[in-house]
């Protein structure tokens, strides 16, 4: 009969090395995130509004790699309207690529319910 506080079946016995096992798991992991970080610095996202007036390419990094503008809108009387278009497409570009982030890392964190790694 199990003692107080036990449920039924044989003791759970720590396994020699698990810590370790799990250390290099964390390690791992540590790496491949590394490598994926780093990875989101080629990757790069295009994004166009106003049918193609304006066009944004952001990196995984969401640095700005290239703003693109037709050249009607260079207009001073359609100023406000090119402020607009810029603002709408370099915001998408950013939530794009983060999106794109958080796809990756997910991936590698995915099941683990590690606290900080809610991507």
């Amino acid at each position: 009969m199990p003692g107080p506080g036990r449920r039924g079946g044989p003791p759970q016995i720590p396994q020699p090395g698990g810590g370790k096992n799990m250390m290099r798991q964390i390690q791992e992991m540590q790496e491949r995130m590394l490598a994926e970080q780093a990875a989101l610095g080629d990757e790069a996202v295009e994004v166009s509004v106003g049918g193609g007036a304006v066009t944004v390419v952001m990196t995984g990094h969401q640095k700005l790699r290239s703003v693109a503008i037709r050249p009607e809108l260079l207009d001073p009387e359609e100023a406000e309207m090119l402020t607009d278009l810029l603002v709408a497409a370099v915001n998408e570009a950013v939530d794009r690529s983060q999106a794109i982030a958080s796809e990756r890392m997910g991936a590698l964190t995915k099941g683990l319910n590690l606290p900080g790694f809610g991507l």
